[in-house]
């Protein structure tokens, strides 16, 4: 696994000062195969993912509109167990009476 040099010292760090160097392992982003020293998880029920952006995030882990295909980064609408972006979407594909407002 590929690594990153990382300085660390006390945070109130003077040019002088003696620092470390330690070798941290690079996380590799599911989505986009990035080997990254910053890279974050996500966890979703039993789900985990190891991700560099948040954009990669999303391409893995929101859920897919049921009736446009677009990922629900909202609250999105459920009918029928399908998860939908919009309550248009859910009306076309589940005949549902939804609204968007309450």
């Amino acid at each position: 696994m590929p690594s990153a040099r990382v300085a660390e010292g006390p945070s109130g760090y003077v040019p002088g000062d003696t620092i470390s160097i330690r070798e941290v392992p690079m996380g590799i982003c599911d989505t986009c195969g990035n080997d990254y020293d910053r890279t974050f998880t996500v966890r979703r029920g039993e789900e985990t993912g190891t991700f560099d952006s948040f954009e990669c995030a999303v391409s893995a882990m929101a859920p897919v509109c049921g009736h446009c295909g677009c990922r629900v980064l909202g609250h999105g609408v459920e009918a029928a167990g399908v998860v939908y972006c919009c309550a248009s979407c859910a009306r076309r594909s589940a005949d549902a009476d939804l609204s968007d407002r309450a």
